[in-house]
């Protein structure tokens, strides 16, 4: 039997609830069975997964917790590439550097880059979660909001074992079902982790060749490119023209040169920058700092569909290299609006005549469109950057 201590009245409530709902698991419980035996997993394996298995309440209470509050970039950025955290990456890339040069011949990955996931991913491999990985997929299953997504990643986790890739005892993880020092999915893993070593496993809990190879192998099949630019700090001009642009918008950096855009550190444009394609993304408005991000920037999205994470990946690279840092300043009195607020911004601008596509909470490329449209028709710089001094004003105008 399966237990999850928690301390407080949280586990009294867990408690009690979990006698509640004993039935309604074990009832999706007896229904996945049949199916994940279906889908090719051995009687043994399915025993193995599903004997004893129990929900942990925790696990949904996780996945119903929307934070309220929006962490603002520059605080992300500090903590992601944090000094503390760029010493240990040197010491990983120092202690490891045969295998990371290894693999970055083999995939055409650069080292540092694997360095700087591996340092956001797991601390290097020290922090990878507890949590059983078989009951957490099962309880979000259960739960229903994801079922199908978490039923295809026990059907992944059935064909991990029946082939020999890892051991039932090794299923730890995060409380997403993410596993190992690269905390891939199992659908991740079965399609993208790596046996670097050609000792029969492919071990991303306690091999680091196998790790950081997988995620190479996940960064290849992305369309990465060796020693190619990831993305460079720009200054954009306050009255930069943006009644045409869009984060998801690609020219060549020498368009985005002749519009006025300049390098953060001063240097001139290379030769070879310029014939490259690049979006320009703002993540704090035009207040803050700019940046071009390259192919290579979107192939870190394919490991983590976060620009924030990517910003992050990138600048804990070029420190753990040596470099790295960026140069203009944040705005730190115009901070990035809370979930609450986005959806009050949502209805204002909806009322307004500014559709944002939906009244959710979240900021996305629709919000940012009614919000750009909104700062035009009051001669703002429309830079859809939902920070607290246009939620002031949106709300005021309502």
């Amino acid at each position: 039997m399966m237990r999850v201590f928690l301390s407080g009245v949280t586990a009294l409530l867990l408690s009690a609830c979990a006698t509640a709902q004993d039935g309604p698991f074990n009832d999706w419980l007896n229904d996945f069975r049949p199916r994940l035996a279906q889908a090719g997993a051995s009687p043994q394996t399915v025993d193995a997964m599903l004997d004893g298995l129990e929900p942990d309440l925790a696990i949904i209470e996780r996945d119903r917790d929307q934070p309220e509050f929006v962490r603002p970039l520059w605080e992300y950025l500090d903590i992601a590439a944090s000094d503390q955290r760029t010493t240990n990456g040197m010491s990983a890339f120092g202690e490891n550097r045969q295998t990371l040069l290894a693999i970055e011949e083999r995939f055409g990955v650069d080292a540092e880059i694997l360095v700087a996931i591996w340092g956001l991913e797991s601390s290097y491999g020290a922090i990878m979660g507890s949590n059983d990985v078989v009951q957490a997929l099962a309880t979000l299953a259960w739960e229903g909001r994801r079922r199908s997504w978490a039923e295809a990643q026990l059907i992944a986790v059935g064909q991990m074992l029946d082939r020999g890739f890892a051991y039932r005892e090794q299923l730890t993880g995060s409380w997403a079902g993410a596993m190992g020092q690269t905390q891939f999915i199992p659908e991740t893993y079965l399609a993208r982790a790596v046996d670097f070593d050609g000792d029969g496993t492919r071990n991303i809990w306690t091999d680091n060749g196998d790790a950081l190879a997988s995620s190479a192998n996940l960064l290849a099949r992305a369309g990465w490119t060796l020693d190619a630019p990831i993305a460079l700090e720009v200054a954009v001009p306050q009255d930069y023209d943006l009644s045409n642009w869009a984060p998801n918008q690609s020219r060549l950096v020498a368009e985005w040169a002749a519009s006025g855009i300049t390098r953060a550190d001063g240097r001139e444009w290379s030769n070879d920058e310029q014939v490259r394609a690049a979006r320009l993304i703002l993540p704090a408005g035009l207040r803050g700092p700019g940046f071009l991000t390259f192919a290579n920037f979107e192939a870190i999205k394919r490991y983590n569909n976060s620009t924030s994470y990517a910003l992050g990946v990138w600048l804990l690279s070029l420190r753990v290299g040596g470099g790295g840092e960026i140069v203009q300043g944040w705005p730190t009195d115009d901070p990035p609006i809370t979930r609450s607020q986005t959806r009050e911004l949502q209805e204002a601008l909806l009322a307004m005549g500014h559709d944002p596509g939906g009244v959710d909470g979240i900021f996305g490329p629709n919000s940012r469109r009614a919000l750009m449209a909104f700062q035009r028709s009051r001669g703002m710089i429309a830079d859809g950057y939902a920070g607290r001094l246009t939620y002031d004003a949106v709300m005021a105008a309502n």
